[in-house]
């Protein structure tokens, strides 16, 4: 197929598939966020993970049908990204739903409507598949549809019967194909055969749970949970040869091309394949930007940074120098902001990171470079090993087309089938953190969620209650009584306790009763309910029992002080460093507080005294918190601040110090300013390009603080005679005392090597017109050394000096050679003191004239030396 003019655009799919289900009474939902709700899964990574809640039964549905244009992230399969026509890593998934609404035969009479009606997909070069069990679906397809049986092909459980994880809502499932040659026939078809067939649209019949032991039985509500690929149907209806090549990723494509000023019609498939996966993967981290997420090394921050990267290495492999992202950047921009209009909100952020990330990356890709210098010197049997050759792809970006490349010129190979071992071992890593959709967030919990009610939380106002243990664990199974000692999980039908969330901890406690006693050390929220984890130090409890549950009210009003505090310190960045500085981040915890924030630049010294003489201000004035509930776009309009890519419900909680902050919060905070006493920040750091984080104390927690480090002034006093406000000046004076020591230490050892290596010009040997000294200088350090070579060099005129030495089990060899044996004799200091390093295990070089390497093994030091006499000799 060849790129002609599409009959339909991206976005007249979208907005085609959209309007066909409005028209069937269902409500058209935004995109949600890639950032997920669910604290299980990292990204959002399918059209039905927002609606998650509902098919638990955990949530009602605010209407039986619902229609969306979900963006996604997956990564499990990124390495065939470009390679193949349709693997992406981002992608849209359009898609319809039904909360125990309709059911199989609508779902597929609408299915077969959509892709020949308002898509006009020929009939003919539709097939479809089955579970082969669900005779329902096959009857209705051929019964009602009137699609021929042998079009209609029967699958197993692996591609036909959907599970959202070991447990949970499942279902069989249909999928639709289209065909791309129908003249071959339909007598043998295999669906496997991507180069003929695409499956387009996936119809799944969620109307089974799965137990821990692998029954299913009949869901109360039977639901459906439908996908069409946005860029698979927009390569159907635009004849093109692949996903790429169509008006959603094109464009991207064109304008790295340009950059690289190479002809995409005309490249070669290696060069289709970088630019392909520049295409792709700038659209994901475009989107990702977009939606509040910052490169890290961890979690999907991690994942952000590996796609950045990816894109910068294929554009190196292109030819492309410099910084490159953010042009490409604003091509992706374009597409999507009609869409998305998030993402041109975003625009001025997405394209500063973009630019740190790429800067930052070419130093690591330098460093790389270097690391594979230093592999290449150790390597064994010449060939650089599978683990290392992974380490510069995975940690440092490096290509292995590069590391082979830069090998072969020494001589080295790379042992590609460990290497492919490795990755393919992060591919399962990846393929379990992101592959499945786990509805399940306990399986105890799991089999429990139908018979007991979620957690009521009555923590805002009040400190203490009486409860029923509905649920005991140990070591996260059921069990009827516990005993002292044991290790507990407790979940009550209310609670006071506040569960970890929104950066702040757990709260501390007892549960107590009738001779019994709990020391709750944390409590977290697992689905709708308060896990309270902690452990028994008298009595025995049983499931059923009335307790008194109690928090530590004394660290309440430490985590209420310090997150109270957390928004004003928000406020104050926002006031005196950049209006548009936004939370990364945070951690509310009893001895401190945590703020990341959103900054390209180090807060001053300066700013950070402003900031925290602006909050000790806001303290002191005794602003009165007004916490209210309230819809969510009402807060919104009131210039509630919200934590961006933060996933909210309609109705939200307002923390507002009027004046000062407001922001929506689900957290525990103090009545009023005064109650938190004191704000003294710690430190500030950058912790990841363009993301800064303040530490700080405050209330109860900082005379704590204060008494730390009034035991370490007043050691130093002691230490140094000196009173507090002295030590900084007495520091300084001995930092300078110890830099001139050192220098004195380093001229010592030069001129102790000097002197040595003067008595050593008697056993310089003559070869001709040259003179040759190799030896050994025991104790000189490697600059000793050099200086030592050099001044040797001009004593003895035309020829050549080796020394080696041995300090701190450490082997340092120089060499230095006059002019006439580096032009005649065309020796280079550098190669030659390279290879006989390797006799000690290591490696090194320089100039042809001097040059310096070093080694681990001193035990083979004298080995290495007698080895380049020899060679030196013979060479002259």
């Amino acid at each position: 197929m060849s790129l002609n003019a599409p009959s339909l655009s991206g976005d007249e799919i979208r907005q085609k598939f959209l309007d066909f289900f409005s028209k069937r009474q269902h409500q058209i939902l935004p995109s949600a966020s890639l950032v997920p709700e669910d604290p299980t899964v990292l990204l959002t990574i399918a059209g039905m993970l927002p609606f998650k809640p509902i098919f638990l039964g955990q949530k009602k549905a605010d209407y039986p049908r619902a229609t969306t244009s979900q963006k996604c992230i997956r990564t499990n399969d990124i390495e065939n990204v470009g390679r193949t026509a349709r693997h992406h890593t981002f992608f849209e998934m359009l898609g319809n739903f039904s909360f125990g609404d309709y059911f199989k035969e609508q779902a597929i009479a609408w299915a077969w409507e959509l892709s020949t009606k308002t898509f006009g997909l020929p009939p003919e070069r539709i097939i479809v598949s089955v579970f082969e069990n669900d005779d329902d679906a096959f009857a209705i397809w051929r019964d009602k549809i009137g699609i021929s049986a042998h079009r209609i092909q029967r699958m197993g459980e692996d591609d036909n019967f959907w599970v959202s994880g070991p447990t949970g809502p499942c279902g069989p499932c249909s999928e639709l194909y289209y065909d791309f040659h129908p003249e071959l026939g339909d007598e043998k078809i295999d669906l496997e055969d991507d180069s003929r067939f695409i499956e387009f649209y996936n119809l799944v019949f969620m109307q089974y749970n799965r137990d821990i032991d692998g029954n299913l039985t009949p869901l109360a509500n039977q639901n459906i949970d439908t996908g069409m690929g946005l860029e698979r149907m927009a390569q159907i209806l635009q004849k093109v040869p692949n996903n790429y090549e169509t008006d959603l990723i094109y464009p991207i494509i064109q304008t790295a091309a340009e950059i690289a000023g190479i002809d995409y019609s005309k490249a070669d498939e290696k060069t289709k394949i970088s630019l392909k996966v520049i295409g792709d993967h700038v659209r994901s981290v475009v989107h990702m930007l977009a939606d509040g997420i910052t490169a890290s090394n961890f979690g999907r921050g991690y994942i952000l940074r590996r796609l950045i990267r990816r894109v910068i290495r294929h554009g190196r492999l292109l030819g492309i120098e410099g910084v490159f992202t953010p042009k490409v950047a604003e091509t992706a921009i374009a597409l999507a902001e009609k869409i998305y209009p998030n993402v041109r909100a975003k625009e001025i952020n997405i394209i500063a990171d973009l630019q740190r990330e790429e800067e930052a990356f070419l130093k690591t890709l330098e460093r790389g470079e270097k690391l594979l210098a230093e592999i290449i010197e150790k390597s064994q049997n010449k060939q650089i090993s599978g683990v290392d050759a992974f380490t510069l792809y995975d940690t440092f970006g490096f290509p292995l087309e590069l590391t082979q490349e830069i090998a072969s010129e020494q001589g080295i190979t790379v042992d590609t089938v460990a290497f492919d071992e490795e990755m393919k071992k992060q591919q399962e890593r990846s393929k379990a953190a992101h592959e499945t959709i786990d509805l399940t967030v306990q399986g105890s919990l799991d089999q429990l969620a139908e018979h007991i009610q979620a957690t009521e939380f009555l923590g805002y106002d009040t400190a203490q209650t009486q409860a029923r243990i509905e649920v005991l664990l140990v070591e996260g199974k059921t069990v009827e009584s516990a005993e002292a000692g044991e290790k507990v999980q407790v979940i009550l039908n209310k609670t006071p306790f506040y569960a970890e969330s929104g950066g702040q901890i757990g709260d501390k406690g007892y549960l107590t009763g009738d001779n019994l006693l709990i020391r709750v050390e944390d409590v977290k929220k697992e689905s709708s309910f308060f896990v309270h984890f902690g452990r028994i130090e008298r009595g025995t409890v049983t499931q059923g029992d009335i307790v008194s549950a109690q928090i530590d009210r004394a660290c309440r009003r430490r985590l209420q002080a310090h997150h109270t505090a957390t928004h004003l310190l928000q406020a104050a960045l926002k006031k005196i460093v950049d209006e548009s500085i936004s939370q990364a981040g945070s951690l509310v915890d009893f001895d401190r507080l945590r703020f990341d924030f959103n900054c390209s630049r180090p807060v001053t010294a300066q700013e950070l005294q402003q900031i925290e003489e602006q909050i000790n201000t806001w303290i002191a004035e005794a602003y009165d918190t007004h916490i209210s509930t309230m819809a969510l776009e009402d807060a919104k309009a009131k210039g509630a601040v919200a934590m961006f890519g933060e996933k909210y419900s309609a109705e939200v909680r307002v923390i507002d110090v009027p004046g000062v902050s407001m922001e929506l919060c689900g957290g525990t905070h103090v009545k009023n300013t005064a109650e938190i006493g004191l704000f003294k920040i710690m430190s500030e750091a950058g912790i990841s390009s363009g993301v800064r984080r303040i530490e700080a104390v405050a209330g109860p927690a900082i005379l704590e603080y204060l008494n730390v480090r009034e035991v370490v002034v007043k050691d130093l006093c002691d230490r140094f005679k000196v009173k507090p406000e002295e030590i900084s000046d007495r520091i300084t004076t001995l930092q300078s005392e110890l830099k001139t020591t050192q220098k004195q230490a380093e001229t010592l050892k030069q001129e102790l090597a000097i002197a040595l290596s003067e008595q050593l010009l008697e056993q310089a040997e003559t070869v001709g017109e040259f003179k040759v000294l190799v030896s050994q200088i025991d104790g000189a350090d490697a600059n000793s050394l050099m200086s030592a070579a050099e001044r040797l060099q001009q004593k003895i005129g035309e020829g050549g000096v080796i020394l080696g030495s041995a300090v701190d089990g450490k082997v340092s060899l120089v060499a230095a050679f006059s002019p006439k044996i580096v032009k005649d004799k065309k020796l280079q200091a550098g190669k030659f003191i390279g290879e006989i390093a390797k006799i000690c295990g290591g490696g090194g070089g320089g100039r042809p004239n001097l040059a310096q390497a070093g080694g681990r093994d001193p035990s083979k030091l004298k080995e290495a030396l007698t080895t380049a006499k020899k060679q030196l000799l013979e060479s002259l």
